[in-house]
């Protein structure tokens, strides 16, 4: 009895040491208190707080916005490699296709003229592209 006792007196003496000390730290007890008793609350700028906010808010807005643009891009260049790997006529995998807001940049080397057509005709049958660069060589080789 007197163990359990003892151990509940230490126990509440940990925690009035703990609590004391973590109010002393947060300045609770000798904080900003002034003669009267009160305590001093700093002043918040609200101007610079509306303005700050507002450059976060445009920031987030043109990542999102740089982010949204990445995606579509990803997605057609992703849409037409499909096409050109599907078609039985284009050797996907010797042509590069880089996609900027709809500007698709087709390079490669390519073994035919039909060739190159085709992939050409592919990536132009896909919604979303507005224009083509073809950059793509015919080497003639088999």
């Amino acid at each position: 009895m007197f163990r359990l006792m003892l151990k509940i007196a230490l126990t509440l003496i940990l925690i009035v040491v703990v609590v004391g000390f973590g109010t002393y730290a947060l300045g609770y007890w000798q904080g900003d208190r002034r003669a009267d008793g009160g305590v001093d609350i700093p002043l918040i700028d609200q101007q610079r707080v509306r303005g700050t906010g507002g450059e976060i808010a445009a920031s987030a807005r043109a990542a999102g916005s740089r982010m949204a643009d990445a995606v579509e891009d990803g997605a057609l260049t992703a849409k037409i490699k499909s096409k050109m790997a599907l078609d039985d006529y284009v050797k996907a995998r010797d042509i590069d296709v880089d996609t900027s807001d709809g500007l698709i940049t087709l390079t490669g080397t390519l073994h035919t003229e039909a060739e190159r057509e085709r992939a050409v005709q592919l990536a132009l049958e896909t919604e979303g592209v507005r224009t083509i660069i073809d950059a793509l060589v015919v080497s003639g080789g088999v």
